[in-house]
């Protein structure tokens, strides 16, 4: 292969002949667009300077404010979760109403965590009362449970 023959014009049966009704014309040359700029084209000026931002004439100008992320910190004076007395309750008492204060108490912890007292001091309640009412049925079940074993043991 002769290398002469490859060059960057196309072979002469590639360039305009009868089989198209186009005129043949060459592209169009090559213009070198720095990074950064945007293409210019000949009736629009090459913008100055490296770092030139700005619309396109004729097209409105787009302001975009930065993005703010807000981050909130835990509390400085955490609110009381009463996790330990939610497991004692939900282990010891009243399963289902110890159950329910565990997941208050876990989140008046997450709440207390994100640094938003007013939800914390709600959970945080509705655990305390009820760990509460649970701690009072559980203590109710096992009176009734020992005074009816003596009442059994001493019909007999």
């Amino acid at each position: 292969m002769d290398p002469s023959q490859f060059s960057s014009q196309p072979p002469e049966a590639y360039k305009s002949s009868g089989k198209s009704g186009m005129p043949a014309a060459p592209p169009p040359a090559y213009q070198h667009n720095p990074a950064g700029y945007p293409p210019s084209f000949l009736n629009q000026p090459v913008p100055q300077g490296p770092y030139t931002q700005g619309p396109y004439p004729g097209q409105p100008a787009v302001t975009v404010q930065p993005a703010v992320f807000v981050t909130a910190a835990p509390l400085a004076n955490p609110v009381p979760d009463y996790l330990a007395y939610s497991i004692f309750t939900m282990l010891c008492c009243c399963l289902p109403l110890g159950i329910a204060a565990l997941i208050y108490s876990i989140f008046t912890r997450d709440a207390n965590n994100s640094g938003q007292r007013e939800l914390a001091e709600k959970n945080s309640k509705t655990a305390r009362t009820l760990n509460h009412v649970a701690l009072g049925i559980g203590l109710v079940v096992i009176v009734v449970i020992i005074i009816s074993q003596i009442v059994i043991r001493t019909a007999r």
